[in-house]
C-alpha cells in the first residue's frame, strides 16, 4: 500500500505549481530544491549566499534534465529586504521558508545578526507571503525552542526557557505564525527539525554541523573533538525525512492540520559516542587508516541541551509523516556523498 507521500508525488507530477524556497542553496534548500523539480515542479529560489553556496545549485542542475532546470529561477536577494521577499513571493502558490541563519554557538556570539536575520526577515517573509496570498507556508523551525523542559520524548505542546539567542529567535518565529492566524486567517505550518544531515551539508567553518565535520575530519585523519563525555544524545533524521515533512506540510488538505508546528525527526535518540562509531565504520571501508583513530574529549559547549528525542506521533497522524531513513541508513546514502566530496 502507498505511503501518503509516494501518493503525494504521484500527484505532484501530473499537476504542476510553483514553490518558493528561501535560503535555496543552503543545504535543506538545495535539497527541496532538486525534489521538486525531479517531481516537473516550477520553482523559485531567494538566497544571499550568506551561508549558501553556487556549488549547491550546480549540484542540483546535474541531478535533474535540462527542462527541469529550466523550471528554476533564481533571485538573489536578502529577507531583510522586504521588497526582494515581495518579489520573490508573487507567483508563488506555496512557500517554503528555510532562509535562517543557524547554529547556537553564533546565535551567542552575535545574537544582532542573528535576530536581524530569523526574526525581522521571517517577519519581512510573513508579511509578502499573506499579501501574495499564498496557499500555504511552511517554516523552517527548531527543537532548540524545547529548551530546558527535562521530559523526553520532546511534544510539541510542553517547551521549556531558550537556552541561546538562536532559540529566542525560533520560539518567536512560531509566535509571529500564530498571531498571523488569529489576525489574518494566514495558514502556516512549522516543522521543528531535529539535527537533519545529508548530502550537501557543509563540512567546513567554525558552525558545521556534527555529522559532516566528522566525516571531513576522519577522512582527512584530523582530529575528532566531542564536547563532554559523548553521552549527550540527538535525534538525527535523514534530508530526505525532512523534505518529505515540507511537501506534505504544504499540501496538507485537513485544515486541523494547518497553523501548527511539527517534530521532524526520526524518533530515536543516539550518542555522540555511537555516531563516532558508525561513521567511522563507513569512512574506515575506503580510508583504513580511520579505524585507528579515536576521539578527543573537551568541555561541554555553553546552550547545548543534555538528550533530544522527538514524538513524532503528531506530525504521522495529521500531515501522513513517515520517516523512512533511520540513523544507520541516512549515514549509508550520506557517507557516499561525502567521500565523493571530500
Amino acid at each position: 500500500m502507498p505511503t501518503q507521500y509516494e501518493i503525494l508525488q504521484n500527484l505532484l507530477r501530473e499537476k504542476q505549481s510553483t514553490w518558493l524556497i528561501t535560503g535555496v542553496a543552503g543545504f535543506i534548500g538545495s535539497n527541496l530544491l532538486e525534489t521538486l523539480l525531479k517531481l516537473n515542479q516550477k520553482v523559485i529560489g531567494l538566497d544571499n549566499f550568506s551561508t549558501g553556496y553556487q556549488h549547491n545549485l550546480d549540484e542540483v542542475q546535474t541531478q535533474v534534465s535540462n527542462n527541469q532546470w529550466e523550471q528554476f529561477t533564481l533571485i538573489k536577494g536578502d529577507i531583510r529586504d522586504l521588497d526582494d521577499c515581495k518579489e520573490a513571493c508573487s507567483t508563488a502558490d506555496f512557500v517554503l521558508h528555510q532562509a535562517a541563519l543557524g547554529s547556537v554557538p553564533r546565535s551567542i556570539e552575535d545574537p544582532i545578526t542573528t535576530n536581524e536575520n530569523n526574526i525581522s526577515g521571517f517577519l519581512n517573509m510573513l508579511v509578502a507571503a499573506r499579501d501574495a496570498k499564498v496557499q500555504r507556508f511552511v517554516y523552517a523551525a527548531s527543537s532548540s525552542t524545547y529548551g530546558d523542559h527535562p521530559d523526553l520524548p520532546k511534544v510539541e505542546s510542553q517547551i521549556g526557557n531558550p537556552l541561546s539567542p538562536y532559540a529566542v529567535t525560533k520560539l518567536v518565529n512560531e509566535l509571529y505564525t500564530d498571531v498571523f492566524a488569529k489576525t489574518y486567517n494566514f495558514k502556516t505550518i512549522g516543522l521543528r527539525y531535529f539535527n537533519i544531515f545529508g548530502k550537501r551539508q557543509d563540512p567546513n567553518g567554525a558552525y558545521a554541523a556534527v555529522i559532516p565535520k566528522w566525516f571531513a575530519g576522519l577522512i582527512e585523519d584530523e582530529t575528532i573533538f566531542i564536547n563532554g563525555d559523548g553521552e549527550t544524545s540527538r535525534d538525527f533524521c535523514f534530508i530526505e525525512n525532512a523534505v518529505q515533512a515540507n511537501l506534505l506540510a504544504a499540501t496538507v488538505q485537513n485544515d486541523a492540520a494547518t497553523n501548527q508546528v511539527y517534530n521532524i525527526a526520526f524518533g530515536k535518540r543516539t550518542t555522540l559516542n555511537e555516531l563516532y562509531k558508525l561513521i567511522r565504520q563507513r569512512v574506515e571501508k575506503t580510508h583504513a587508516a580511520a579505524q585507528h583513530a579515536n576521539p578527543t574529549y573537551r568541555n561541554f559547549r555553553a546552550g547545548d541541551v543534555r538528550h533530544s528525542l522527538a514524538d513524532i506521533s503528531k506530525a504521522s497522524d495529521l500531515i501522513g509523516y513517515t520517516p523512512l531513513f533511520s540513523v544507520e541508513k541516512g549515514l549509508d546514502k550520506a557517507s557516499k556523498w561525502y567521500l565523493n566530496n571530500a
